[in-house]
């Protein structure tokens, strides 16, 4: 019996061995594949909106006509019908004014971010914003769909500059809120000249949050000692394996409060008609209630305002994709992985547990 628990045993060793050679390599292939770069793997997808909107409007009505009843025309139907014949034949007089020539409709772009806790599509946002801002003649204005319920401080702070670039270069700029955009999410928001929200969508969550795991008693009871060298008083605040101090509380929670206070002046600069401290306890709001106070100007839905601008505006969509290799995928996400526990349980400083 132990001839086989050992051969089991080996088996099992063999078999993780394996796996993990091949993860090793798949991390290397992901690796290796960033060495391009972003612009090099990556590319703008634009859509023509406007054309898919019309032909979806062109096709309810063609199977709306299928199921109509046939009936007879009555004499003032054929008369009606007869007369639009004779109208479409007739040429129209070169110098007839009274039926203008309609010139090319302003443009309008549509860009969707959806956000999770580390901001990652902060990077196509990235170049969907410059490429409107390349655009000659530059769009009308600009819808941004988003969608977040907030994350890491930086970048987001990232993802906010990124639209407050448009508007900096006298773009008109609408959020979109279907669902929600809460924190971080409400601190992209307020870069646009005007927010709009579903009735249900959750705005607001202007706060600060953070919070250390730590393990340091439990090491303690196990004889196991954590060692922690810093150069600057502050340089680790919180700890997660070590033995935290009661001025490392207090410098932590210092800090979450001045992010605060940045937090709110960003807001309270890009949306001064909002009573900040009014708002800024980190409570949220639903649409309808969000109007009332202030974090919203209208409530309607993108699909709404969608169809609104169709009919003033060439609407085009803008989507920064990256194609990525199976390798690179797996190899990419596996390190990525591994590196954030990593990083997560053992050498993080504290700030970096700091959520919008």
């Amino acid at each position: 019996m132990s001839e086989f628990f050992t051969a089991y045993g080996l088996f099992l060793l063999q078999t993780l061995t394996v796996l993990v050679g091949i993860v090793a390599v798949l991390a290397v292939a992901g690796r290796m594949s960033q060495g391009g770069g972003d612009e090099n793997r990556g590319q703008l997808k634009i859509t023509n909106l406007s054309e898919r909107l019309e032909k979806q409007t062109e096709q309810v009505r063609k199977t709306l006509e299928s199921f109509a009843p046939i009936e007879k025309p009555s004499a003032m139907v054929r008369l009606k019908a007869s007369l639009k014949a004779i109208a479409k034949r007739t040429p129209k007089a070169a110098n007839d004014e009274t039926q203008p020539a309609e010139g090319p409709k302003p443009t309008a772009c549509v860009i969707e971010f959806k956000g999770d806790m580390k901001a990652s599509q902060v990077q196509g946002l990235r170049h969907e914003i410059s490429a409107v801002l390349a655009m000659d003649p530059k769009p009308d204005r600009v819808m941004i769909k988003l969608t977040s319920p907030g994350g890491l401080v930086h970048m987001y702070g990232l993802a906010s500059s990124q639209l407050a670039r448009l508007r900096d270069a006298g773009i008109e700029v609408t959020a979109v809120v279907d669902t929600v955009a809460a924190s971080g999410g409400y601190m992209m928001a307020v870069c646009a000249q005007t927010i709009v929200a579903a009735p249900f969508a959750v705005l607001g969550s202007i706060g600060v949050v953070a919070q250390v795991p730590n393990f340091h008693r439990f090491l303690k009871g196990r004889d196991v000692d954590v060692e922690l060298h810093t150069a600057g008083a502050h340089k680790r605040t919180l700890t997660v394996l070590g033995e935290n101090t009661p001025e490392g509380r207090r410098k932590f929670k210092e800090d979450l409060e001045h992010t605060h206070v940045l937090f709110k002046q960003w807001i309270a600069d890009h949306r001064p008609q909002l009573d900040v401290e009014a708002v800024s306890d980190g409570s949220v709001f639903y649409g309808a209630d969000a109007i009332e106070k202030g974090l919203c100007d209208r409530i309607a839905t993108s699909d709404d305002l969608m169809m609104e601008w169709h009919a003033t505006h060439q609407l085009i969509g803008l989507h920064w994709h990256e194609k990525k290799s199976l390798a690179a995928r797996l190899g990419r996400d596996t390190a990525d992985a591994v590196t954030e526990r990593i990083d997560q349980w053992i050498s993080r400083s504290g700030q970096d547990y700091t959520r919008l």
